[in-house]
């Protein structure tokens, strides 16, 4: 039986699948499959192949109607991060490649209404706090801890405080990659480091006691920010017990 291969590429553009076109033209998807070969196109990954099912109605979302419950979502972050934290490097740079070219295809128009809205994201979040900030911020009120965000004035200068716990005369920074790595240049790292540190001592000089998170994440995942939590509340609770004396009141510590 003879195939018309033109028409099997033509369907498989429109989005059906191998075996849609297999079914159609009588024949086996192993078939159609060598056919796409042999005319040099790419096969869609299980991924795109299950998306293109959904958008032609062939499948329904395995997931429509139901909304996820806080274990399934926890899970799926933490097999997220398990999976990308073992992933091969090389692998890690062939998804970050397909990713710009995914962002080249699209129109100029769509990509700068996406970047405006980014924009309005970026400032939302400068005026709200930091992601990471939010969380630690309403994990500490859950905890019945009063806490403020971005607090101004405690110290004299134009500092800024991430999160200020005044019944327990401590200080919260959440300090992004900008604040120990040259991203807008060697003198504005140098600038950083110089102001983080006058604000530290002048902070504990006054008798407050300051935990300083190296925040290396490139997104706060759920289970990242389970881990950043639990790093935290344990300095919390040894405060609450017992506040430091002043050479043991600058804390830091890291998450990546």
């Amino acid at each position: 039986m003879s195939i018309n291969e033109e028409y099997v590429v033509k369907q498989y553009e429109n989005n059906h699948s191998t075996y849609s076109i297999a079914k159609e033209l009588g024949t086996y998807p192993k078939k159609i499959e060598r056919i796409l070969k042999k005319r040099g196109i790419e096969r869609r990954s299980r991924s795109d192949a299950q998306k293109a099912a959904i958008e032609t109605g062939r499948t329904e979302h395995p997931t429509k109607g139901r909304k996820r419950t806080k274990e399934e979502k926890l899970k799926i972050s933490e097999g997220v991060y398990k999976n990308w934290q073992e992933m091969p490097e090389e692998q890690r740079e062939e998804i970050s490649k397909r990713a710009k070219e995914r962002w080249d295809e699209i129109p100029a128009d769509k990509r700068r209404d996406m970047m405006e809205k980014a924009g309005q994201a970026l400032n939302k979040t400068c005026s709200q706090g930091s992601k990471a900030e939010r969380y630690i911020y309403d994990r500490l009120q859950e905890k019945g801890i009063d806490v403020s965000l971005h607090k101004k004035n405690l110290i004299q200068g134009k500092f800024e405080i991430d999160l200020f716990l005044p019944g327990l005369k401590t200080i919260i920074e959440i300090d992004g990659p900008q604040h120990f790595l040259p991203l807008f240049g060697e003198k504005k790292l140098r600038d950083t480091i110089k102001h983080d540190s006058i604000k530290s001592g002048a902070l504990i000089s006054k008798g407050y006691c300051v935990i300083r998170v190296k925040y290396m994440l490139k997104r706060l995942s759920q289970k990242s920010a389970r881990d950043l939590w639990n790093m935290i509340e344990k300095e919390i609770d040894k405060i609450q017990s017992r506040f430091p004396a002043k050479k043991d009141r600058f804390i830091e510590l890291e998450i990546k």
